[in-house]
């Protein structure tokens, strides 16, 4: 039996410490592969659309909006799922991004095991 391929995901967030540390934590799970990182809203949606990772983690607050990347990759990608990434905790935020098309909300401040158990959620192998 051969092991399933890794979900490739790629990471728009804008603080380079959290993009640094989350990156580095995403390398641990060798379920997971990162294919790219981006720091901006038109970063995010050029990556995604090119490379058409299984999952998109959109900073909800980057430079562009992360609600107006989550409407360009869900149109440009749909077969890619966004998770909103936030470091508020903002029922506001949450549903602009839920309504633009992400599928799960996440707080920064959630351990880094939550994330990837999103990650997997979200591709369908959690």
């Amino acid at each position: 039996m051969t092991a399933a391929r890794p979900i490739r995901v790629v990471l728009a967030e804008d603080e380079s410490i959290l993009r640094d540390a989350l990156s580095a934590y995403l390398a641990t799970d060798a379920g997971v592969e990162l294919v790219a990182t981006a720091t901006d809203a038109d970063g995010a949606v050029d990556l995604v659309e090119r490379l058409r990772p299984d999952v998109a983690i959109i900073d909800v607050r980057m430079p562009g909006g992360g609600p107006s990347a989550t409407r360009a990759i869900t149109t440009r990608a749909p077969g890619t799922s966004v998770i909103a990434f936030s470091a508020y905790d903002d029922e506001t935020a949450k549903a602009e991004m839920l309504a633009a098309g992400a599928v799960r909300y996440v707080v920064k401040g959630q351990s880094p095991g939550e994330i990837l158990d999103s990650i997997h959620s979200v591709a369908g192998r959690g």
